[in-house]
């Protein structure tokens, strides 16, 4: 290097943004297609996170600005309507984030789109599913003695007959297994066999006869 060289030499200067930059320019030098899946996403995702916010936060009343359509797909009444504001953002998260990440690996426009559909109907039943498990959680499954009336048994402790004493049965209700103190009108009834709940004497107590069938 010469003494010229030298004279001449300057640090690189750093790179400046351009003047007039604006944070979303980088869209606006992708494909037509993959412009129209982040101006669907970033809207989408923002109403995503406030709905996800109010169902935590217990603010979210029932299926949020449902549509007209009255689609159950559970039961008649139920919770979860089919075609709701709900779902409608649902779909077009997984739609627009599927296109987006896809975009890049599927070229053919055509193909793209079918798999960003597919994937928004699979994110609707995901969220059916995850908010029947969330619904399940939330029931209360206090047991309540009346919910084992005409329920089968078996006869953990015999039960004397002609109402003289108290034997206990075991019970299955939503699944778990009860013990409950049982007395029974007729002759008494041995330890083993298979008893019906006939009636509900008390908070405690239920009245039972041997299952015949």
């Amino acid at each position: 290097m010469t003494y010229f060289d030298i004279l001449n030499f300057q640090k690189p200067k750093p790179l400046k943004p351009k003047p007039n930059a604006q944070p979303m320019d980088f869209i606006n030098d992708l494909d037509p297609i993959v412009q129209a899946f982040w101006y669907i996403a970033l809207p989408t995702t923002l109403i995503f996170l406030i709905q996800t916010i109010m169902t935590f936060t217990g603010s979210d009343a029932a299926d949020g600005l449902s549509a007209d359509f009255q689609s159950d797909v559970m039961e008649s009444g139920g919770p979860f309507q089919l075609f709701s504001f709900r779902n409608l953002i649902n779909f077009l998260l997984g739609f627009s984030w599927t296109g987006i990440g896809l975009s890049t690996t599927i070229e053919n426009p055509i193909f793209l789109t079918l798999a960003s559909f597919v994937s928004g109907i699979l994110f609707v039943s995901i969220f059916f599913f995850a908010m029947g498990q969330i619904q399940k959680l939330a029931e209360d499954n206090t047991f309540q003695l009346s919910n084992c009336l005409g329920k089968n048994g078996s006869v953990y402790l015999t039960i004397p007959a002609n109402r003289s004493g108290k034997g206990k049965i075991q019970v299955s209700v939503n699944g778990a297994f009860h013990e409950i103190e049982a007395i029974t009108p007729y002759e008494g009834i041995p330890s083993g066999l298979e008893v019906r709940v006939t009636k509900i004497v008390n908070e405690s107590l239920v009245e039972v006869e041997k299952n015949t069938l």
